[in-house]
């Protein structure tokens, strides 16, 4: 895959370095910890604009931690998060956040649409009604993802693919420009993900940046232009090409790593190698 934007420089992990006011999100020194027993560790990260950045790791590696850290959904032992130099509370309209779908709700009465058009609060205020425009803007988003036709139906209705579809269309209707996702290709079918990919795609060409925990690492080189390597610290971090390799995986992994995952990304690395000859 060729990077869209500018080439990111691997994030210098530990160092103290000073982060880049430029960043969508910058992380410096921070530590969480649930009933005083850490699940991210000095944590220090610089995300590069207009990528498309997964974030891979072991299970209780800290990922979907890292971004409700960020975003002030979970409380800090210490550290610092900057969104474009500012504290979250100051750049809310500019970032958008879609949460796994098991953490959902999907029992409450209300139609896809409705989800979707909640997306438009930030800007429109709590206690304004939504509105034609909103209502508009709300179905192109739809649209966007494949389920416009499905706008009236009830979420609890819909698939576990359509609900994820749904979140989705409910973050590009707020128009961010940075997307934290929380692995939204997890439990969902084939065209579900290509439709989501396609969507995480155009939002590049358009400048924008998104995060993305991931859990397949055969998709990886295919799907994404920078990684972050976690397991509870970042182990490793950059271009995809360059820090995507079995050494780094051993690290973040340790004995956890499969022969079948190991076959699949030599398998990619050989057929990335063919399409450059």
């Amino acid at each position: 895959m060729t990077n869209q934007g500018p080439r990111a420089r691997a994030s210098r992990v530990g160092q103290g370095s000073e982060h880049d006011h430029r960043s969508p999100l910058s992380i410096h020194d921070m530590t969480v910890a649930y009933d005083r027993k850490p699940v991210l560790w000095d944590v220090d990260l610089d995300v590069p604009a207009g990528q498309l950045v997964c974030i891979v790791g072991p299970n209780g590696a800290g990922k979907s931690t890292l971004l409700k850290a960020c975003l002030d959904l979970v409380p800090k032992v210490s550290g610092d998060i900057r969104f474009w130099g500012k504290g979250i509370s100051r750049q809310r309209g500019k970032v958008a956040y879609v949460p796994q779908r098991e953490s959902v709700d999907w029992d409450f009465p209300v139609n896809a649409l409705d989800v979707v058009a909640m997306g438009t609060y930030g800007k429109l205020g709590w206690f304004k009604p939504v509105g034609t425009k909103q209502r508009k803007a709300a179905r192109e988003a739809l649209d966007r993802v494949g389920l416009q036709d499905l706008m009236d139906r009830q979420i609890s209705q819909l698939s576990g693919g359509q609900q994820q579809r749904v979140f989705l269309a409910r973050a590009l209707v707020q128009n961010p420009d940075l997307y934290l996702m929380d692995e939204p290709f997890a439990s969902v079918d084939a065209s579900t993900e290509q439709a989501i990919l396609d969507v995480m795609r155009q939002l590049r060409e358009a400048g924008r940046t998104v995060v993305c925990v991931h859990h397949d690492l055969q998709t990886v080189r295919e799907s994404f232009d920078w990684v972050v390597m976690l397991n509870m610290r970042v182990v490793a971090a950059g271009p995809v090409e360059e820090i995507f390799t079995i050494e780094n995986l051993k690290r973040t992994y340790g004995g956890r790593l499969t022969l079948l995952d190991q076959a699949a990304m030599a398998l990619g690395r050989a057929h990335q190698a063919g399409e450059r000859v």
